[in-house]
């Protein structure tokens, strides 16, 4: 914040409207959606939710350029810890009998188990981190991916605490349009400043150029299990959010539908900005919703067209496809909302013989900026 305050006003909004833009962003959708239906609002709800799953995702993916099969896993951590918190004692002695006495009797309100859940996940990612982050980045997304069905066949499994692949009902239904954007800009604000935190850019300049970054003295390692951890925070965050929306969970929720949809979110709207979590989210959430009406069928001038089940999957990857093929860097192009733009004299990008008005930091600049200041060049 003092750094800000000495900062010009224009060079001071610039570095803040990486995290304004988007909030500002999701607020206005927000207001808007407080005047259309209930259905609209649940669907805006829906986004929410998936939004702080996908900005949990961007801090680990994003910043490190790894991709991850298994973060889904850590939501469903999130969801039945949470739920074992705060389900009624009454009901969860019919529906668990077989628990162990801390947890039969725990009954919180929804905030605290929501933060008890993510600290739970943040743990399991810490352990889980320290080994698989030792790994190439081929092999990182595997051993995510195994981890994610190690979770589901354990929840499949353990009946006394989680009644296996049958609903754990009576969760309180406390997610709603207010509390979901209050997590939301929670998860915002936590992920902009892990992305200006030395951490982040040595992440971020370890992605763009890893034998640079090694050479710098980087300890790649630490840093991406510092990032799963706080990224398992938030997505868990969002398992519990689904929770007690739902008011009931199983195990098929928290699988490879939901890790496919949250992926795609991230990748559609440029998985290396926080704005393209938050663009991205929304569109294939309107998109998602659009096809989930055409499924029942459509009449299209006088034409009906018959009921097309899995119409909404079908046209996300289509989306995801075309995005991978013709932009790869993501609706956003991998570019934070920043306002108000720089400007070069137009004679000085003559004489640099590029044109370009700003370019973006590049992985040795993210580097150099990350680096203690004797190992700077």
């Amino acid at each position: 914040m003092t750094r800000l305050a000495k900062l010009p006003r224009a060079e001071a909004m610039r570095t803040v409207s990486p995290l304004l833009g988007p909030a500002l962003l999701v607020i206005a959708l927000v207001v808007l959606s407080t005047f259309t239906s209930g259905s609209t609002q649940r669907a805006v709800t829906n986004g929410l939710i998936s939004l702080v799953i996908v900005i949990g995702l961007y801090m680990f993916v994003g910043t490190s350029g790894v991709l991850s099969f298994g973060h889904i896993g850590f939501a469903a951590i999130g969801a039945y810890t949470s739920a074992l918190l705060t389900i009624p004692l009454a009901v969860k002695g019919a529906l668990l009998p077989d628990l162990p006495g801390f947890l039969a009797n725990a009954s919180m309100d929804g905030t605290s188990a929501a933060l008890i859940a993510g600290l739970v996940a943040a743990i399991v990612a810490l352990f889980l981190g320290m080994a698989v982050m030792r790994l190439n980045e081929i092999s990182i997304p595997i051993a995510l991916l195994s981890f994610l069905v190690i979770v589901n066949v354990v929840a499949s499994n353990w009946e006394e605490l989680t009644r296996g692949t049958g609903s754990m009902i009576g969760i309180p239904r406390t997610t709603g349009l207010g509390s979901a954007l209050a997590w939301v800009l929670v998860a915002l604000v936590a992920a902009f400043l892990f992305q200006q935190s030395r951490t982040g850019l040595k992440l971020r300049g370890a992605r763009e150029d890893e034998p640079a970054a090694r050479a710098a003295g980087i300890n790649i390692w630490r840093e991406r299990v510092i990032a799963f951890t706080a990224s398992a925070f938030f997505v868990a965050i969002g398992g519990n959010l689904i929770a007690h929306q739902l008011g009931s969970i199983a195990p098929v929720a928290f699988y490879l539908d939901l890790t496919f949809t949250t992926l795609a979110m991230l990748i559609i709207g440029g998985k290396n900005c926080l704005a393209g979590a938050v663009v991205g989210t929304f569109v294939v959430t309107a998109l998602a919703e659009i096809l989930r009406h055409a499924e029942r069928g459509i009449e299209v001038s006088g034409i009906g067209f018959g009921a097309t089940p899995g119409l909404r999957q079908v046209g996300v990857a289509l989306v995801m496809l075309a995005c991978l093929a013709f932009r790869p860097a993501g609706i956003t192009g991998g570019r934070e909302f920043v306002f108000p733009p720089r400007r070069r004299p137009k004679r000085l990008a003559r004489e640099s013989g590029t044109g370009e008005v700003d370019r973006p930091a590049s992985g040795s600049s993210l580097i150099s900026a990350a680096s203690p200041p004797n190992q700077q060049q």
